[in-house]
């Protein structure tokens, strides 16, 4: 699908039809898209793909390319157009976050982006700078920035839900770790499965976080020869600050993951050893009793206490008496 907005009073201005609430693609109109400042490319078909780079003598990669090893990580300039790929974390309930690579190429005053996922981030700034009330742009540099700082945004509510089901779960654990002493069964498996899906989700915010912050880096030095360089240079620093940010909070977050496993490990081992010990002291309060059932099982004939009345019943109070002895003995050492 083709995108194409262009600058109406400094909002952005879909250029194409818009109908029962969707934006519809826009034409393949050569005036038009000289006259756009914001090329969106999601999923685009081969002759949109041709019609763009045709127009506007730049090459626009292909799906393979983007997320091949080919261009994945690279920045590059050609033909005074700056090429870089972005890796961008998508977040759906219910699903496991997945990484998606955007590009994003600044040719002159122009911004193309080309895509191959649904992000919502582009659908929220595209409704919101086209309202009358939205800020202004000079150009595709200031539409990107713009972009940055509401993907930033986007992150910094996925760290903060995940913070927030970090304070949860640490609750839980520690909550199971008391149900441990009570002797109350409980399973740990859901905890370290939904640590691990943290862990995989915050790696890749990591990754994510990285890849813009490169981009902006490049784009601070890149950038320098724009007419309003001190304010590209100023606002760029700024998003680069907090994605700097962020990324502490990352690696604050995945140390707490990392505590939060070896609690649980540790509480795990704890339950484990809890099981050996009962097994163990259950075996060493039946060695006595088994040991007087084997004198009293031997065969022999001449055992005076087989004539005795009273030998059964003693006997049998001799087994009970060895059996609750070690238990006492055990109950105030405090191994119990």
């Amino acid at each position: 699908m083709l995108a194409l907005y262009s600058l109406r009073n400094g909002h952005l201005d879909f250029c194409g039809e818009e109908g029962s609430g969707a934006k519809a693609p826009a034409p393949l109109d050569a005036r038009l898209l000289l006259e756009a400042v914001w090329i969106d490319l999601h999923e685009p078909t081969q002759e949109e793909e041709t019609f763009v780079e045709r127009e506007l003598n730049i090459n626009i990669p292909t799906r393979e390319q983007i997320f091949g090893l080919e261009m994945a990580n690279r920045i590059t300039e050609e033909n005074g157009a700056i090429y870089a790929p972005a890796s961008i974390l998508l977040t759906h309930n219910g699903d496991a976050p997945v990484l998606t690579t955007v590009f994003f190429i600044l040719a002159g005053k122009r911004l193309v982006t080309v895509r191959h996922s649904p992000i919502h981030a582009f659908e929220i700034f595209s409704g919101e700078a086209c309202k009358s009330g939205a800020p202004k742009f000079a150009d595709g540099a200031g539409i990107y920035m713009g972009l940055m700082e509401l993907m930033t945004d986007r992150l910094a509510d996925v760290l903060g839900q995940a913070g927030a089901a970090l304070d949860i779960m640490t609750q839980h654990v520690f909550q199971e770790e008391l149900r441990f002493r009570r002797a109350e069964i409980k399973d740990f498996r859901r905890v370290l499965a939904r640590l691990g899906r943290r862990g995989d989700m915050l790696s890749k915010a990591r990754e994510s976080l990285l890849s813009l912050m490169r981009i902006n880096t490049y784009l601070t030095t890149a950038l320098e020869d724009m007419p309003h360089r001190k304010e590209v240079r100023e606002r760029l620093r700024s998003i680069s600050n907090d994605i700097g940010a962020l990324t502490d909070h990352v690696s604050y977050l995945s140390s707490r993951i990392a505590l939060l496993l070896d609690a649980t490990v540790g509480l795990i081992n704890l339950e484990q050893n809890g099981i050996i010990k009962i097994f163990s002291v259950v075996s060493v309060a039946f060695l006595p009793p088994t040991l007087i059932a084997s004198i009293y099982g031997m065969n022999f004939h001449h055992m005076p206490e087989l004539d005795w009345p009273f030998g059964y019943p003693v006997a049998v109070g001799l087994m009970v008496l060895s059996a609750v002895l070690p238990y006492v003995f055990f109950k105030r050492k405090g191994w119990l």
